[in-house]
């Protein structure tokens, strides 16, 4: 009998899961987002400034299906700011956003290793970017984004929530 329920079980477990996962995603759904703390090597900060919110961020955006939060991480910062890592990006958190919604979380990532060979030109996602002083951060800089900053400049220990 022992046998049989295992051969059952290993058949119907694949589905079992799939079954499982679609009705946790309704009932548990949750987004994931990324965004960077790219420095250079004057400590400075890379920011951008969407055309669809107002204030300077860190360099981010979602996780596609099928997509790791490093791989995410590694085309919003290639689609937002011509960043290519050099090096590897090591991950400071993974935040609950709620100003959002109650479902969003954000990992953050340290990047001090890439190439940039020119800021990019503005466009319709990105009308404003560049590397700007921790210490003389540009007016509109969000809470968020600076509280990211100072975390892993001063090594204050993270917070949760976004802010």
């Amino acid at each position: 009998m022992g046998t049989r329920l295992n051969e059952i079980r290993r058949r119907f477990e694949p589905l079992l899961r799939r079954i499982f996962h679609a009705y946790f995603l309704m009932v548990r759904g949750m987004t994931l987002g990324v965004r960077a703390v790219v420095l250079d090597a004057d400590n400075k900060v890379f920011l951008v400034k969407h055309s669809y919110v107002s204030g300077w961020y860190l360099p981010g955006g979602g996780v596609d299906h099928g997509e790791t939060m490093e791989q995410a991480m590694r085309r919003e910062l290639k689609e937002e700011g011509d960043i290519e890592l050099t090096g590897d990006a090591v991950l400071h958190g993974i935040f609950f956003n709620n100003h959002v919604s109650r479902r969003d979380h954000v990992a953050v990532y340290v990047v001090r290793h890439f190439r940039q060979d020119r800021l990019p030109e503005p466009n319709r996602e990105i009308i404003e970017c560049g590397f700007f002083d921790t210490a003389a951060l540009p007016a509109g800089a969000t809470p968020g984004t600076r509280l990211r900053i100072a975390e892993v400049l001063d090594g204050k220990p993270p917070i949760a929530t976004w802010r």
